[in-house]
């Protein structure tokens, strides 16, 4: 199992044992203000975590589960992914990020981030990674922004919401 580490985070491949940790981060309709329905049922968090092992498993990456290194408490998620046809781009490498809410406001979103950042460029070597977010979600556009993210455009989703899109480029390519 790849486990990785910023300053105060670790990071890890999900687990089938991360299941109640990610129910508790994803029925919480406050973390879900910007995103679809919370869930309902700790099944969905099992599929979840199912469908990102398998993104491991074809793409080498997925999110991971991010724990603080002094007390080894899950707090959420973060990491790299393959995204397709979004915003009209084909594939691309999508940053993104989750925490449970007691765990907003200390950095850890732009500790992730910045991290997932350089391992991408430095270790996979990834020419650009991306990112979106509700246009209105201002705490995450922050975090895309002060982990060196450059906001492109507003867009339309699917469901017709106007949304943030990010970039950035990897500086050794």
């Amino acid at each position: 199992m790849v486990k990785l580490e910023s300053q105060r985070l670790y990071f890890r491949e999900l687990e089938s044992s991360d299941d109640e940790n990610l129910f508790e981060l994803d029925s919480d309709q406050e973390v879900h203000k910007y995103l679809d329905s919370a869930v309902t049922s700790i099944d969905q968090c099992r599929a979840a975590i199912k469908g990102i092992q398998n993104q491991y498993k074809l793409n080498g990456i997925g999110r991971m589960a991010v724990l603080i290194k002094e007390t080894n408490e899950f707090i959420g998620w973060a990491g790299l992914k393959i995204e397709n046809n979004i915003n009209g781009n084909q594939t691309y490498y999508d940053i993104g990020y989750r925490f449970i809410k007691r765990y907003w406001g200390k950095g850890y979103a732009t500790e992730a981030t910045q991290f997932f950042i350089n391992y991408g460029f430095n270790i996979l070597k990834i020419e650009k990674i991306c990112a979106y977010t509700d246009k209105d979600n201002l705490a995450s556009r922050k975090v895309l922004e002060k982990s060196g993210l450059k906001f492109i455009e507003m867009f339309k989703d699917d469901d017709n919401n106007e949304e943030a899109w990010y970039e950035i480029d990897n500086p050794h390519s």
